[in-house]
């Protein structure tokens, strides 16, 4: 017979235990487990993030605003599913009219990866209904791994409350964006409702340049829903007077364009700058509101961020860009500035062209083909900015590695000290490549980071 000692029993019932550690533990007081968000990693979150990367970069109709929308709504589902599961955090949807989430059962076990793949994978294809067939079936992969996942993870009761709830407040998510009439179906046109000729009488005003598509994008893009701002908040203050004298405000922003611009010719690190942060192309890469994400995700796999950081990353990146998207463009085409190329080529230098081309199409000397002021990237980057130090820290160093081994364009990845580093030289690269005056990237970097700090402000806590 043998005889065993107490070290050797605990051994042998950690040993019977241990495949247990695999599958999520069930508390049989179920009204006692409500497991945290911050117990989980950050994969589920992380890898849906990364396909949208991925299918936006082909997503015609998507820029400037539809896409950083799809984050807002995709970020909004994650959280209000996921409440329970963060205790700290309270529901919003009283402060967004017309949003209905369907209540969590309270007694009952929930599983938050499963929650939100089930989300994410019906929302996804809903707000990206222009995919391809092999991007569609890239979603349905990863929406079936982590319900394999899933059902690995916790007893089959608990997956399918889990993957309906999911899915239950995903639906609700999505009537609340059909609701939005001016964002909703945008990408459909991004021309729609705007004829810039009834807008332009006078020098100064904006005109289409070329190459282009001849008519502006987003006219009608302020009007669509914001999260955190006010109508009254969507406008930011004036550019300096419009004027041609070689002594005037406005000649001199003219010429720190023109003269910048000129050097990035001969300068390897502005090029380097401008074409690191452009975004701007179609086919070439993501645009420059989902640059953000590719940033905070950077974040999240370094840091190995649990869940919750992932979730509320996502929903006040997906705030921050949307609402700075909207209120950039209510500005653009309030103030309806021209482009720098207009005003050099009249006051400056005829033929003068932008540094900004497209690798793909061969164009050269582009001009975004909507006004000036302020900056869509500065925006954006600003308030971004803030809500990425307010998750990572002030002091947060990175290299981005967005488009590392990238051949097309010197996407060589760049090393900085903090968020707000990034975003000041995101908005600088517009005039490196001449296509914004300094005033816009200036007015859009205070703007947008009053937008972040909105968002930041926003009533998440209980």
């Amino acid at each position: 017979m043998h005889h065993f000692s107490k070290q050797n029993l605990l051994l042998i019932c950690l040993l019977v235990l241990l495949p247990l550690s695999c599958k999520e533990k069930i508390n049989p007081d179920p009204i006692a487990y409500i497991p945290r968000l911050n117990l989980h990693p950050n994969d589920v979150v992380y890898d849906w993030n990364e396909l949208m990367l991925k299918v936006e970069r082909y997503a015609n109709g998507f820029r400037p605003g539809p896409a950083v929308r799809a984050i807002a709504y995709l970020g909004l589902s994650d959280y209000e599913a996921s409440l329970k599961g963060m205790p700290d955090y309270k529901s919003i949807a009283s402060l967004l009219p017309g949003l209905n989430i369907p209540a969590i059962e309270n007694d009952k076990q929930y599983h938050w990866p499963t929650i939100i793949n089930n989300s994410r994978a019906y929302l996804m294809p809903r707000l990206f209904p222009t995919a391809t067939p092999e991007q569609f079936a890239a979603m349905a992969e990863l929406e079936q791994y982590y319900n394999n996942k899933g059902m690995l993870s916790v007893v089959p009761e608990v997956y399918e409350r889990s993957k309906e709830y999911g899915k239950a407040v995903a639906e609700a998510v999505w009537e609340f964006s059909m609701s939005d009439m001016a964002g909703h179906n945008h990408f459909l046109d991004p021309f729609q409702g705007y004829q810039w000729q009834d807008h332009y009488s006078v020098n100064g005003d904006w005109k289409p340049t070329y190459p282009g598509p001849g008519k502006p994008i987003g006219g009608v893009w302020g009007n669509a829903r914001t999260f955190v701002l006010q109508n009254n908040e969507k406008i930011c203050p004036p550019p300096v007077p419009f004027s041609q004298d070689s002594a005037s405000q406005m000649y001199g922003q003219a010429f720190a364009t023109y003269t910048n611009a000129n050097e990035t010719e001969v300068n390897y690190e502005n090029r380097w700058i401008g074409e690191f942060w452009s975004d701007d192309h179609l086919n070439l890469t993501f645009s420059n509101g989902l640059r953000w994400i590719s940033i905070g995700d950077q974040v999240l796999k370094a840091e190995k961020s649990n869940l919750e950081t992932a979730v509320l990353m996502t929903v006040k990146l997906g705030f921050a860009l949307c609402d700075a998207s909207i209120a950039s463009w209510h500005s653009k085409f309030y103030y309806n500035l021209e482009r720098p190329q207009t005003y050099i080529n009249r006051v400056i230098k005829p033929l003068w062209q932008p540094k900004l081309n497209n690798p793909l199409t061969g164009d050269t000397g582009i001009s975004p083909s909507y006004p000036t002021y302020p900056s869509g990237h500065a925006t954006m980057a600003g308030a971004a900015s803030k809500v990425l130090e307010d998750l990572f820290g002030n002091h947060y160093a990175l290299s981005d590695r967005s488009h590392e081994n990238r051949s097309e364009f010197v996407g060589t990845p760049r090393t900085f000290l903090s968020f707000s580093e990034m975003a000041q030289e995101c908005a600088n690269s517009r005039i490196l490549l001449g296509v914004c005056f300094p005033m816009d990237v200036e007015s859009g970097l205070t703007f947008g980071t009053g937008i972040g700090d909105k968002v930041i402000g926003f009533p998440w806590k209980n």
